[in-house]
């Protein structure tokens, strides 16, 4: 399979080049040359399959001529080591549960994906030290640390905005040490995404070091996200829920949504899609007017998806050659300040006992007020409510347990380098690593 760039200035690449470089030379956002869609039989039958079984051929579909079968199958279940269920929440609204894995957030099953194939691709061809670079506003950098923690030959650098992640969130990525370098950085999660993107297309780092992202930016963290869009159909198929189904994402950096779209255009029965967005609702206002104007990111309680610049609106876009119509037909939106979020997580908890986090509530209300009466909705909970347990404790008026793995996190001590929003001296960090 060819890659593609969202630019198109840029030449095709392999799944591997597409992999490790992360971003195209144009800064364009890599795309596959084709969609493979999925036959009848497997839609007709999928109900009867396992979490794994179903990914192992969404898998081959999207991977399948560039990994050998039996190393993809291995990657595919070893990265599922856990399940992602839906759960009946209120009337016609079922919640996924996206956050059942290592670092209780949905991008451990992206993270953990890329780690595996990345892994793969160094050892086949003896490739030296891989520098892999994210950005977070939460829980990508919790994932990525450790889907990445102790492997061979990568080190990750986490940049993360100061102030601006809850402190268990942080507890996830600048305790680890070993192979994990955490950097604090002095602006918001825009700034963080800029460095990265900036050092993709420095000459001189390049030359001295072999960078990759593992933000949504790369087709191996974005596209696995797939797989459970297509479990949760298999799941309400079960239940005979699957005619009339609408899915709905909390949406930051828009990397879940569009690869539940890619879903789709493989064959997925959905109806359509909600995407679900706090303050920064700047793919919102794309939705009503047809005009993308990005804005800086503002601070909410739903701080994964403060983005004001979502990469992969680019994807979105190309995905349906630019058609604001045909975008508009499958795709609705909505915006929820800060005081609905909450109202909306004391509401849920008073009346069904289910607890939301503040970025699910968002996807649940939208599913509350956009549901019509014959439809059946999911949406993503896409992270354990304790990762934000002094806001959803103040919210719910409740003392909601801290599971054990994030209780481990916190114990550890933190361990990260504070820099300012400059490029150069973001640049430099990296070279002096180099050095030493």
């Amino acid at each position: 399979m060819k890659y593609y760039s969202t630019n198109k200035k840029a030449p095709l690449a392999t799944l591997h080049e597409a992999v490790v470089k992360g971003l195209a030379s144009d800064r364009g956002l890599y795309m596959p040359a084709q969609i493979k869609p999925l036959p009848k039989s497997f839609f007709d039958n999928i109900e009867k399959l396992t979490f794994q079984e179903i990914a192992c051929t969404v898998a081959d579909a999207f991977f399948g001529e560039d990994v050998e079968s039996s190393a993809l199958h291995h990657i595919v279940c070893d990265t599922l080591q856990f399940d992602c269920p839906v759960v009946p929440v209120d009337d016609n609204i079922w919640s996924l549960e996206l956050f059942h894995g290592p670092t209780l957030a949905f991008k451990d099953v992206g993270a953990r994906f890329m780690a595996r194939l990345l892994q793969y691709f160094i050892k086949k061809e003896g490739r030296g030290q891989v520098n892999v670079l994210v950005a977070t506003s939460g829980d990508t950098g919790s994932a990525v640390a450790n889907g990445f923690l102790g492997v061979d030959d990568i080190h990750v650098y986490v940049l993360y905005p100061k102030g601006k992640v809850s402190t268990i969130q942080e507890s996830q990525f600048t305790t680890l040490g070993r192979n994990i370098t955490a950097i604090e950085v002095d602006g918001v999660f825009d700034d963080c995404q800029s460095l990265v993107k900036n050092a993709f297309m420095d000459e001189e780092l390049n030359r001295h070091m072999m960078l990759t992202s593992a933000n949504s930016i790369n087709v191996a963290r974005f596209l696995p996200q797939a797989f459970y869009y297509f479990n949760a159909y298999a799941r309400m198929k079960e239940q005979g829920k699957a005619d009339q189904l609408v899915v709905c994402v909390p949406s930051g950096n828009f990397g879940n949504i569009t690869a539940a779209l890619f879903g789709h255009a493989m064959g997925l029965p959905i109806k359509r899609f909600i995407a679900a967005n706090n303050a920064n609702d700047i793919f919102f206002n794309y939705l009503l007017t047809g005009i993308y104007e990005p804005k800086a990111s503002r601070q909410t309680i739903a701080n994964a998806m403060d983005v004001g610049d979502p990469s992969n609106f680019a994807r979105i876009i190309d995905l349906y050659g630019g058609d604001h119509k045909r975008i508009t037909s499958l795709i609705s939106g909505a915006t929820y300040s800060d005081d609905m979020i909450r109202e909306t997580m004391a509401d849920c908890y008073c009346r069904t006992k289910y607890v939301l986090d503040p970025h699910g509530a968002c996807g649940y209300r939208a599913l509350r007020e956009g549901l019509k009466a014959d439809e059946y909705g999911v949406f993503c909970e896409t992270a354990h409510p304790a990762k934000f347990k002094e806001t959803v404790d103040a919210i719910i008026g409740a003392d909601i347990a801290i599971p054990d793995r994030l209780a481990e996190f916190m114990k550890g001590k933190k361990q990260s380098v504070e820099i300012s929003k400059d490029f150069n001296t973001f640049k430099q960090l990296l070279l002096t690593q180099i050095v030493h």
